[in-house]
């Protein structure tokens, strides 16, 4: 397997498993989705906006890239974030649209990301202002991990808010 086509596999990974933690997060109340559950980002709404802004931040980011993507061109619509810790987002469905359509994104992105492109280096500003000059893969490493990191968190709460989200194995998507 290329990196390329490890990408696409993580991108697949991504979206398969949103949809499973919204699908088990819309069944729940907005009370419970707000509730404080001592998390990083106290909620399970709180820590599903982390993940979208986050992702915004980052795809700002990518669009920077030498090579242009043409598939990140829509976020040029969006603002970035002044903190990865607001509620951008206070309705699960509003929200749950926005990450459908990031998704969607990132899946297009990911299929035009070639070999050569994950070899430069990519300047950019982090959310203190300071700037970063690092290598696009490892990067790429990082957004992916990030979103698996916290959407872990979101798995846990969901469970102890009494929803299962089923298989979470990136094994399921391997063949």
């Amino acid at each position: 397997m290329t990196r390329t086509e490890q990408i696409i596999l993580m991108a697949s990974y991504n979206q398969w498993m949103n949809r499973k933690v919204y699908e088990a997060a819309g069944g729940l109340s907005d009370e419970a989705l707000m509730a404080d559950r001592g998390a990083f980002f106290s909620s399970i709404l709180g820590t599903l906006n982390h993940l979208a802004l986050g992702d915004r931040v980052w795809l700002k980011r990518f669009a920077e890239h030498p090579a242009q993507f043409t598939a990140l061109a829509p976020l040029s619509a969006l603002e970035v974030p002044p903190r990865l810790d607001q509620l951008a987002f206070a309705d699960i469905r509003e929200l749950s649209a926005h990450r459908a359509w990031l998704d969607r994104l990132i899946i297009e992105w990911a299929q035009s990301i070639t070999e050569p492109d994950l070899e430069q280096l990519l300047q950019y500003r982090n959310m203190a202002g300071t700037a970063m000059n690092k290598n696009f893969h490892a990067l790429l490493v990082h957004f992916f991990n990030h979103q698996t990191h916290h959407r872990g968190q979101v798995t846990t709460l969901l469970t102890q808010a009494g929803r299962d989200v089923g298989d979470t194995d990136l094994l399921a998507l391997i063949d």
